[in-house]
């Protein structure tokens, strides 16, 4: 029972009993988020230790059911050969994507590890930003120059069917002197004669990407056609590999799970408590010491306005509500200007656009709002004008907060400034600020009849 329950400790004894085939059999039994449990529970000597107990090919394996911030950890704190041959079994965008990451007198001592003609293209792909199509795409792929024959393509298949078992084998691609040329249809493949040259049967009309491409782009590429994967050449017509539909799909994933992270003060995008604690707190703090001075430039506006709000101290129940209601609404618009970034369906210069299509929102959401709320606080109160005041301060605070949530995040997006993580501070202050001006100038103005 308690290895089912805690499956780190039957590691942990394991480990110690250096029984490399009794956790390699025991892993295999786990579920993935098992074992990325299991693996949290262990401190980094055990986990290193874990690792050079087995195979670089289960090492690999058991990366890919762990967290991939922690997985980076991990494989820093294993030593440089050993961690080589691990990043060996990976496939090229993975061993990019950790090596990138690396401190760089770490990355290079495992690059230096690996055989030359693997070293160099791993050095080609970390050179990639991560979100473009040179930074997601593999290397595994079947290229063929156009002056060999069919038969010449169909024995090396037969000849190396164990190693093309790795490869996404959708596609074989066809090259002349190293440039791209097309793709080869295995239906040609399979029924032309053997002495046929590919140069006959290539189909030249053939889609591509730049290595350059932003994942925006790429978005837009697959959402327009419905490709498995689609072939990656630079500005010399060279093909450099593939982009995957499935890895574009996890990279927009992830992007969108690092913006909700950053939006929630998270800066960095990611944090697993594993993490070192100084870490965790510096990352958290770097959000929350700027957003503790915003909320006091916001209260500020109650300290101006306090003889009114001690004269009708019935606001004081319904300031935080018309600040939290537009925040959300706020919120709301952020969070859809954000995917239609990522998505690639709106540009940082339509601000304008934006505007117009969030105010009719909010007009709309603003009304329903303060009519809510007013009557609210006129069945509370038996004051009509207490209902007027918070409702007019709530709707036009609502209509403010959609089309500041709305373009903010354009905004920022021109200024090179990360959205996910500034829209939210800004859209907080000013809609507290504002809601608590409106409603107690509002107040103010008919504080003989509250």
């Amino acid at each position: 029972m308690s290895e089912t329950l805690h499956p780190w400790k039957y590691i942990k004894d394991q480990i110690e009993l250096e029984n490399a085939d009794s956790i390699k059999h025991y892993l295999d039994e786990l579920e993935a988020n098992d074992v990325a449990a299991a693996i949290s529970h262990l401190d980094s000597d055990e986990r290193s230790k874990l690792l050079s107990l087995l195979t670089p090919e289960d090492a690999a394996e058991l990366i890919e059911d762990i967290p991939w911030l922690r997985a980076l950890h991990i494989l820093e704190d294993v030593n440089a050969q050993d961690a080589a041959a691990i990043i060996h079994e990976m496939r090229s965008d993975e061993k990019a994507d950790f090596l990138s990451e690396m401190d760089e007198v770490d990355a290079k001592a495992i690059i230096d590890e690996l055989e030359a003609e693997e070293a160099e293209v791993v050095r080609q792909l970390i050179e990639y930003d991560a979100n473009t199509a040179g930074g997601l795409m593999i290397t595994e792929f079947l290229a063929f120059e156009d002056s060999q024959t069919v038969g010449n393509v169909v024995k090396n298949l037969g000849e190396n069917a164990e190693e093309y078992k790795k490869y996404n084998l959708q596609y074989i691609y066809v090259t002349k002197n190293d440039l791209f040329e097309g793709v080869l249809n295995m239906r040609n493949l399979l029924l032309s004669k053997p002495n046929t040259k590919l140069s006959s049967i290539v189909l030249k009309d053939a889609l591509t990407v730049k290595d350059h491409m932003p994942l925006e782009g790429l978005i837009g590429f697959f959402d327009t056609h419905d490709f498995y994967g689609v072939p990656v050449i630079n500005d010399f017509q060279e093909l450099k590999g593939v982009v995957l539909r499935k890895d574009l799909r996890e990279a927009q994933n992830e992007q969108v799970t690092t913006e909700h992270l950053e939006t929630q003060g998270i800066v960095g995008g990611e944090e697993l408590r594993t993490m070192p604690v100084w870490l965790r707190a510096k990352r958290r703090l770097s959000w929350l010491s700027v957003n503790i001075l915003l909320n006091i430039a916001a209260a500020s506006v109650i300290a101006v306005y306090q003889d009114t709000l001690a004269a009708v101290i019935a606001l004081a129940v319904f300031l935080p509500i018309i600040s939290d209601m537009s925040g959300c609404s706020g919120n709301q618009a952020v969070a859809v200007s954000l995917r239609e970034l990522s998505l690639g369906v709106v540009r940082p210069f339509e601000m304008a656009r934006v505007w117009v299509q969030e105010v009719s929102v909010g007009l709309i959401n603003g009304v329903v709002l303060g009519t809510l709320i007013g009557a609210a606080a006129w069945l509370w109160q038996g004051n009509i004008y207490l209902g007027l005041v918070v409702g007019v301060a709530l709707m036009l605070n609502t209509i403010v907060a959609v089309s500041l949530g709305g373009t903010i995040p354009l905004f920022l997006k021109r200024l090179k400034v990360d959205p996910a993580l500034a829209s939210g501070p800004i859209l907080t202050t000013v809609t507290d600020m504002l809601g608590f001006f409106l409603t107690l100038t509002f107040a103010g103005w008919m504080l003989e009849r509250l």
